[in-house]
């Protein structure tokens, strides 16, 4: 049977525990006469868990046979409207707790990633003192106060409360409490220790306890018992939820009085409806029982089954509910309103300060790629340390200020091991250190989405201006090779540079392949969304090192190495008899020092120099590009890297020289077009005589005869001069002894 209203959902805004036996039963004749079954009722009924009975509505069900004037669904709406329900539209329809709010995600945080946090019970345990706080912060001292310390147990052994008490008001609650010496039980009356106690947290009347009786709806009761204590405060909190007073039930859960401060019944419901709904968006799923606003609370105060009921705090969140719904609102549009490009044009707001000096500004985003082999994390650590340092990394300066570390590869020891390291190597002085953090993370690793909100959590009032992430590869979300997974993935390092304000810095990998030809935006690994995303794209290329390069590299460790010495030991033999020429020659310096440094020191000079060789042996050479948004582009910085830091080339030795797999000219690609094609060519032909030589004559060694006759009858006429030049130009000879074409050995002639 269809039904122009969904009764059952109606009765969601109807609690039994509140209806007189005749108007239980009413409900029961008016789904019989809509077409519902006696399982709906029952259903419903169990709401009431202080008398319901098994089997009791299927055997009343019978005895509904229906009179003249019928009890209908009208009945139940009418119910359900007195408990604050509106029908709405034909556009519009009654919220269910699993429908969306229409026009916004409402999404406030992500349940995935919060944190719990703990409660404390209070150290100095006061009931007086507990009660008279939560009175004085919900209530005028004229208003009723509705509380319950009476109970009886059902069937299963559960403690109800009764309707309790109603006619006092706050102001003689709290004077009583100030008078009674600290028992709690003269002034509300004796208490079941196993059960507790409860409290209505809205104004009464002083006739009653239903929602009819309630002369205020300032507040609604928010509780979730599906979740941990400590998950259900973080959420609560990062909510923002205007809270007047927190409780602890004793139990399993949480009692936020929230202030919802309608104006009356109806825009309760709306409110309440809108704040369970946010709530449960954000993984909170609350008790949607408590809708009403006469409902009872947990009393603080009051020791219930060994477990005490206490405040946990006080005005939370939002100052009140207009201010907390704005605030929601706004979340669902954020978004920057239009400006007018006249508002700013005499009046330019100020652009971010620079992080890198001609290359990043503060807030800003930099991906540096390169190769395995490039030294990426080593160059992330030395740009730690020059912004902790205010001093050059590489060619350029950084702005000193801290910066944060994220280690996604190392073990912890070695991060730490890396940085004193490269401290030593670049022969600083740990002067602000204090301005780095390391955050490790090898083995807790979690998706970039993840770990943003709780990377931005830790580090928010840490004044960072570098968040430097190494590397990404461990943290990538999706295929690093679509556009759309990877605008998503990269759209966590704009919320950590919008929250923090800080520069974001993380390193990427190449391709695989050659990269010498390629230009520095499309060498990175994946989607072209790695290249177009930051606002500057940093490129480590691997250069070259040719044989000649290496000696000369050599030859300048040795002079430098014996000049040094002679400083050091002789400086008048430096001065008088070593030229200019002398200085920039390895035999001549240590011809020189034969003759002028004692052997001693000559020794140590040796032993310094085979070290320092090495050292030139195994060091790499590497070309700094970059592709930038906010500056102009830079000339490429060529630089050394010898373990375990990188070194600018001041000097020039690797201007000339070009990346691996570098692409040649197109003058030049040219000629080596034709070469190779002329190359195939001669090989061609090489290979057609070659056949004919092992074909012509039944496999036998042919004659020049026998191969004048082959050629002929393939229909290409060849003199015989033209296949004596091939004989000799493809390896091949005539026999003195026999006239037979064989192949050339070596050592032979015609």
């Amino acid at each position: 049977m269809e039904h122009k209203l969904d009764l059952v959902a109606l009765l969601g805004h109807v609690d039994p525990v509140f209806l007189n036996y005749q108007e239980w039963v009413n409900v029961g004749m008016a789904l019989k006469y809509e077409g519902y079954t006696a399982s709906d009722w029952d259903e419903w009924s169990r709401r009431d868990s202080g008398r319901y009975r098994p089997g009791e509505c299927f055997k009343k069900w019978t005895t509904f046979e229906g009179t003249g004037n019928p009890v209908t669904g009208a009945t139940i709406t009418q119910m359900a409207k007195d408990n604050g329900w509106l029908p709405r539209s034909a556009n519009d329809h009654e919220l269910d707790w699993d429908d969306e709010i229409a026009g916004g995600d409402y999404v406030v945080i992500d349940k995935n990633w919060i944190e719990g946090k703990e409660i404390h019970e209070p150290a100095d345990w006061n009931p007086v003192q507990q009660l008279t706080t939560y009175l004085s912060a919900l209530f005028e001292a004229s208003e009723q106060v509705g509380y319950v310390t009476d109970t009886w147990q059902n069937e299963e052994g559960k403690f109800l409360p009764t309707k309790g008490a109603y006619d006092r008001t706050a102001g003689e609650l709290i004077q009583a409490l100030n008078q009674c010496g600290g028992d709690i039980g003269a002034v509300i009356g004796d208490y079941d220790t196993a059960a507790g106690a409860w409290i209505r947290f809205n104004p009464l009347d002083g006739k009653g306890v239903k929602n009819d009786n309630v002369t205020e709806f300032r507040y609604a009761l928010v509780e979730s018992d599906t979740m941990d204590i400590e998950k259900q405060n973080a959420v609560m909190r990062e909510l923002e939820l205007p809270i007047a007073v927190m409780v602890y039930s004793g139990g399993k859960s949480l009692h936020a009085i929230v202030k919802v401060d309608a104006p009356n019944y109806d825009e309760y419901r709306k409110r309440v409806d809108y704040l369970y709904t946010v709530c449960k968006k954000n993984g909170l799923s609350v008790d949607n029982q408590n809708r009403n606003p006469s409902r009872l609370s947990r009393m603080p105060g009051i020791e219930r089954n060994g477990n005490k009921q206490f405040i946990v705090d006080t005005n939370l969140g939002k100052v009140s509910w207009a201010e907390w719904h704005e605030w929601i609102e706004g979340i669902n549009d954020d978004l920057p309103d239009p400006e007018n490009l006249t508002d700013t044009w005499h009046n330019m707001p100020k652009l971010a300060p620079p992080l890198i000096e001609g290359m990043l500004r503060q807030g800003h985003k930099m991906l540096m790629a390169g190769p395995s082999k490039a030294g990426k994390s080593f160059a992330l650590i030395e740009l730690s340390i020059a912004i902790a340092e205010g001093i050059k990394w590489l060619a350029w300066q950084c702005t000193k200020g801290k910066v944060l570390y994220v280690n996604l590869e190392l073990d912890r020891a070695s991060a730490l091991h890396r940085f004193k390291d490269v401290y030593q190597a670049l022969g600083l002085p740990p002067s602000n250190i204090s301005n780095i953090d390391i955050w490790n993370l090898r083995g807790k690793t979690v998706p970039m989405d993840k770990l943003a909100p709780k990377l931005i959590r830790r580090a928010a009032k840490k004044n960072y201006i570098a968040v430097i992430i190494d590397p990404i590869y461990k943290v990538l979300t999706g295929d690093e090779n679509s556009a759309d997974q990877m605008a998503h993935f990269t759209n966590q390092f704009d919320k950590i540079c919008t929250e923090l304000g800080s520069g974001v810095i993380y390193c990427h990998h190449h391709s695989k392949g050659s990269q010498g030809g390629k230009k520095s935006m499309d060498r990175a690994s994946g989607s072209g969304v790695f290249a177009r995303d930051p606002d500057a794209l940093i490129d480590l290329v691997e250069l070259e090192i040719t044989e000649a390069l290496l000696k000369q590299e050599e030859n300048k460790v040795i002079c430098s190495i014996y000049q040094r010495y002679f400083e050091r030991h002789n400086p008048v033999y430096l001065r008088d008899s070593v030229s200019q020429d002398d200085l920039l020659s390895a035999k001549q310096m240590e011809d020189h020092s034969r003759r002028a440094i004692y052997n001693t020191e000559q020794d140590a000079a040796q032993a310094e120099i085979k070290q320092a060789l090495e050292a030139v042996r195994i060091r790499s050479a590497w070309r700094v590009e970059g592709t930038l948004r906010e500056y102009p582009k830079f000339k490429p910085v060529n630089m050394w890297f010898q373990y375990p830091v990188h070194k600018v080339d001041e000097v020039g030795s690797l201007k000339d020289i070009d990346p691996e797999g570098e692409a040649a000219p197109p003058w030049k690609k040219a000629t080596g077009k034709r070469k190779d094609k002329a190359g195939e060519q001669r090989r061609s032909k090489a290979e057609e005589f070659e056949d004919a030589v092992n074909n012509c004559n039944m496999g036998e060694p042919p004659t020049l005869k026998d191969l004048t006759e082959w050629f002929s009858s393939t229909g290409k006429q060849v003199a015989e001069r033209t296949i004596r030049d091939w004989i000799n130009k493809y390896g091949f000879m005539i026999d003195k002894n026999n006239g037979s074409v064989v192949v050339k050995k070596d050592g032979d002639d015609h």
